[in-house]
């Protein structure tokens, strides 16, 4: 094998002392031969398998592929767990754990003898959280997404993951279909291994890495089951050590005009409101200046060329086989920046010139897109002085400006105890104002921000009304959807102070959320108010009470913005 430099493993496996024993010998019980120590570079393989977590379930299997490319290319691959977070199982909420497991991923690719790092990833919170961990490492790392499911089949047509649920569990209290159709429904949503199909909060960062340089050509869309995942596995093998040789470094992908990039992808795409909370904590990590209004000011305006649930009607399979991500890249050309560069080696614009589109109803040419607007949409106004957001795209276009009587619902416990009173005073126009579900006051943010609709005025054939919290919703959700409040409630941000029969005022062209309460009104609620004790005395919980930002800043940690290097300077013995 021809001669390299020193690569960082080397400090570990190339001492000839106490130490380097130590490090090797143990390693041995593997059955790990000489040559794995001369001095090649050691690919750690970040998985986040789990059987708790249905999404990255066959991510043993992708592993392997993996390690063919590095094998293939000169390297050798180490695979280690870190904290898996399943959207669909972890209790309260898999945001509140996000940041945990980016320290996880952190503190094992610093303290391990690795040269590069594949991170493998698909439901919602694992890319953000890994690649939140990876960049304050910096080492050459990749990203490869566990690809989406196949479409849903049910009764004749096909159904997505997420955005099903809420239609069929609204169709159900409504009483269009019954409990047996309901049930039924489950298996024909989910019938592959992969993350949800449809433009969720998985796919949307699935897409994100692929705009951000992060991942390969066609990472975001390759069906899990689809062969070509597995190849695409391989080739990020081989392309990673070659990054380790190249030191091509997050920090040289992760740039500002990848951020800007990845921004209006995601207006394209009719991506996730999540992404905004993700790509804000990613950056922090980085020291790249990405604010709340960056993407109101580059998104807005973009118009939607991709027609997937939930903001259209197909799936992540249609989109794939329509030409993927790279062929909405190479309509937005004009809107970014074509020069920037890609795990690949080569630029953004070198991935996506010549791919063609095969389906221009899944993938729609920019001179006549399937909508006008469709990215998110920053308000503010003394309701959210830090800004709120709202995704145009799946919203009711008659309701982007309306004014209505707050409905008051003080915890999401106090939403389910009264929702479906027929005594509550409610209809469609009123506005549905949900507390005590933000970054701290959950704790963690959930994502429910997308409050079903009360009975009485689903029986009149109402789909949607204006909702707002200072939680999160499912990128796989849909409606007039105001989230990410900001001061949130449990801190004492406006929200606290609403009360019943408060008129708000929404008016999403302007960029405006106004409570229509006086200043001096305002001043005498926040008086009588106090904070609500949450019951967490110790522990993790605990901890990210006392640290996470609010929504504006990502959620993340206050001590963890900034990133901390790669090197150790001391040995274990």
């Amino acid at each position: 094998m021809p001669e390299q430099k020193k690569l960082r493993s080397h400090d570990w496996f190339g001492k000839t002392d106490k130490m380097g024993f130590i490090y090797r010998s143990w390693m041995r019980n593997q059955g790990l031969p000489d040559h794995a120590f001369d001095g090649r570079p050691i690919i750690g393989i970040c998985n986040t398998w789990s059987e708790f977590t249905p999404c990255n379930a066959h991510f043993r299997e992708l592993a392997e592929y993996v390690k063919r490319g590095v094998y293939e290319a000169g390297g050798f691959p180490f695979e280690f767990p870190i904290m898996s977070l399943g959207e669909t199982l972890l209790k309260p909420t898999a945001m509140l754990f996000r940041n945990l497991a980016s320290m996880d991923a952190e503190e094992s690719i610093r303290g391990n003898p690795m040269d590069g790092v594949i991170l493998l990833c698909g439901c919602d919170k694992t890319t953000p959280s890994t690649m939140m961990g990876a960049a304050s490492v910096d080492l050459p790392t990749l990203v490869i997404s566990g690809g989406p499911m196949l479409n849903g089949k049910y009764r004749g047509g096909e159904i997505g993951s997420g955005t099903a649920v809420w239609q069929l569990s609204e169709n159900l209290r409504a009483g269009k279909i019954t409990q047996e159709e309901f049930f039924y429904a489950e298996s024909c949503q989910s019938r592959s291994r992969g993350h949800c199909m449809t433009m969720g909060t998985a796919s949307t960062m699935a897409c994100m890495v692929e705009s951000l340089g992060m991942g390969m050509p066609h990472n975001a869309a390759i069906p899990a089951v689809d062969s070509r995942r597995r190849t695409l596995s391989h080739m990020a093998g081989r392309r990673i050590v070659e990054m380790v040789h190249e030191d091509l470094k997050m920090s040289k992908i992760l740039t500002r005009e990848a951020f800007e990039n990845a921004i209006v992808a995601n207006a394209a795409i009719g991506g996730s409101t999540n992404a905004i909370i993700h790509l804000l904590a990613i950056a922090g990590r980085l020291g790249v200046e990405l604010n709340l209004d960056d993407f109101d000011r580059l998104g807005h305006d973009i118009p939607l060329l991709v027609n997937l649930m939930p903001s259209g009607k197909y799936l992540m399979e249609d989109f794939y086989y329509a030409g993927g991500l790279p062929a909405v890249l190479k309509e937005l050309k004009e809107h970014l920046h074509w020069d920037a560069m890609t795990i690949n080696g080569k630029t953004i614009g070198e991935n996506s010139e010549a791919v063609p589109c095969y389906n221009r109803e899944v993938i729609a040419e920019i001179e006549q897109p399937f909508k006008e607007r469709s990215g998110i949409a920053v308000i503010k106004g003394n309701l959210a002085e830090n800004g709120a957001v709202i995704k145009p795209s799946a919203a009711t276009p008659a309701l982007m400006k309306h004014r209505g009587r707050a409905v008051v619902f003080e915890t999401i416990e106090d939403y389910h105890a009264r929702i479906d009173d027929p005594d509550l005073d409610i209809d469609e126009t009123c506005v549905m104002v949900l507390k005590q579900v933000g970054p701290k006051g959950y704790p963690g943010m959930p994502e429910v921000g997308n409050l079903g609709l009360p009975k009485k005025v689903l029986a009149k054939g109402i789909e949607d009304m204006v909702r707002i919290s200072d939680g999160r919703m499912s990128g796989t959700a849909y409606g007039t959807v105001v989230l990410h409040i900001s001061p949130e409630s449990a801190v004492g941000g406006t929200l606290a102070l609403v009360q019943e029969g408060d008129m708000i005022e929404l008016d999403v062209e302007a960029r405006k959320l106004h409570l229509d309460v006086s200043d001096e009104e305002l001043g005498e609620r926040r008086k009588q108010w106090e904070a609500t004790n949450l019951g967490y005395r110790r522990g993790y919980a605990q901890l990210y009470i006392d640290h996470v930002q609010q929504a504006d800043l990502g959620a993340d940690f206050d001590f963890l913005r900034g990133g901390s290097g790669s090197e150790v300077f001391r040995d274990s013995h």
